[in-house]
């Protein structure tokens, strides 16, 4: 009796190496949890960055968009932000088929373009308004550029339009300012969305002088007829007052005609 009780003592005796195994495996346990929790939060970090990122192209330059987290405040160029200018595209028409130049004579603001920009554009342009790219072949419709920093600012003269109210203003001071039913079309298709759901908006038609400004044409051979739209605007909360805007009658597309339309919001 006393041997297997002493076998059973014996049985129940921890081996000298046994504690530090479990000590061992305790401390492998609590450097696996922690390895975890920082890959965790080295993956957050990640995925955060790249989420800020993605926003940056959306609403870096517009106030709201400052903070996100977590990094603050977000860097990038604007897509529907203010102080930049928007969609310009350059329709050309002349009378018969004819290689046509394109420069900007302010390269340094253009953001985006397409066909891409490269010291200007050389296409061969068709008299109903088809354009062959003749570097790559592509047929094109317009050349589409976009500009930054275009600084523009609110006047005392201009319109307050009711955001339900915006295609029907749009359809009637396009046509005053020389645009065509297509041209009118696209122009509308861009800008609605962003107007209509605003309460009202404050919007008047760049000058001339302010277009050229920002942006100078050189084209060759010259158009006979140039016209470029430039609206401005600013999403309101209520009406304001300001002078309606006077604008100049219908222009006559006498020739070879150069058309652009673009816009931009106002901060």
């Amino acid at each position: 009796m006393q041997s297997q009780s002493n076998s059973k003592q014996s049985s129940q005796v921890i081996s000298p190496g046994q504690t530090p195994k479990r000590k061992m495996s305790r401390k492998i346990k609590i450097l696996t949890t922690i390895c975890v929790i920082i890959g965790l939060l080295l993956g957050y970090l990640v995925f955060a960055f790249i989420a800020s990122r993605m926003a940056a192209d959306d609403c870096a330059c517009l106030a709201e968009c400052d903070g996100v987290f977590p990094f603050t405040p977000v860097e990038g160029s604007c897509s529907r932000g203010g102080g930049g200018v928007l969609k310009p595209v350059i329709y050309l028409y002349p009378k018969e088929d004819t290689s046509v130049s394109v420069k900007l004579k302010n390269p340094d603001l253009i953001a985006v373009s397409y066909p891409r920009y490269v010291d200007g554009w050389e296409v061969l342009a068709h008299p109903d308004g088809t354009l062959t790219d003749l570097n790559s072949g592509k047929e094109l419709y317009s050349l589409y550029w976009e500009g930054k920093d275009g600084n523009y600012e609110m006047a005392d003269e201009g319109f307050v339009v009711e955001g339900n109210r915006a295609a029907e203003f749009l359809e009637e001071k396009l046509a005053i300012l020389g645009l065509n039913a297509r041209e009118s079309e696209e122009f509308i298709i861009y800008w609605l969305p962003q107007l209509q759901n605003n309460k009202y908006n404050y919007i008047r038609f760049a000058s001339m002088d302010e277009i050229n400004g920002y942006m100078p044409l050189d084209v060759d051979p010259q158009p006979d007829t140039i016209i470029r739209v430039l609206m401005l605007y600013k999403p309101l909360e209520k009406p304001i007052d300001v002078n309606e805007q006077q604008l100049n009658p219908t222009p006559s597309r006498d020739g070879f005609t150069l058309i652009e339309w673009g816009g931009s919001k106002l901060e």
